[in-house]
């Protein structure tokens, strides 16, 4: 007999999380033997229960599933990382496996699929969604820099140039600069209406 799929399950959302824990749990060769609410602790809760696959949600408080795959990538790469998502955002999936995602699912998607999906990963294979692999491609780069998604990031809540300058240890010209550039570099009038782009395109 084959040996059990042990997984981890990080999920804010407690009915959410415990659908999908049922639902793998009615599958013989997949336990759930861990779950998480938040993205910082996936990477202790990964290391203590000796999981082979990590299921991860985006939105997570904490830190996001993209960064904690980044982070179980980084410490124990022999655990495969599967990154679900509510939001079929091209640049979710971009980023996910640029942190080491082995795939990359919605969340709607059916339980039999996902279960395939933890299989097929620990086979070594990469499963990505068709319909978010065809945006993303037809999407295009982030063309965003990464201290630019810093800035944009810090100033989703408002704050001004001189609060996001003393947040991030920089000078008020330079926040200025870099709002300034990712606003021309996503064509929109604003601050306010650069984050909302690219968030929507999953670039934050």
């Amino acid at each position: 007999m084959s040996r059990t799929i042990k997984v981890l399950l990080a999920e804010d959302q407690s009915m959410v999380r415990e659908a999908l824990a049922a639902l793998l749990g009615l599958e013989e060769d997949i336990e759930v033997v861990a779950q998480v609410a938040r993205g910082d602790e996936v990477l202790a809760a990964a290391r203590a229960h000796d999981v082979d696959v990590a299921l991860l949600d985006i939105e997570m408080p904490g830190c996001t599933g993209i960064e904690a795959a980044a982070r179980v990538h980084r410490e124990l790469p022999r655990v495969k990382l599967v990154v679900l998502t509510t939001f079929g955002r091209p640049g979710y999936l971009r980023r996910a496996m640029e942190a080491g995602a082995d795939a990359f699912l919605v969340k709607d998607a059916p339980a039999a699929q996902l279960a395939e999906a933890i299989r097929k990963v620990l086979a070594g294979e990469r499963v990505i969604d068709p319909t978010l692999a065809a945006a993303a491609l037809a999407e295009g780069a982030n063309p965003l820099t990464e201290r630019e998604r810093e800035v944009l990031r810090a100033a989703a809540d408002g704050s001004t140039n001189a609060e996001l300058a003393a947040a991030l240890h920089l000078s008020q010209g330079t926040v200025r600069n870099y709002l300034s550039t990712a606003i021309q570099k996503l064509a929109v009038r604003n601050r306010a209406e650069a984050v909302r782009v690219a968030r929507e395109k999953g670039w934050l």
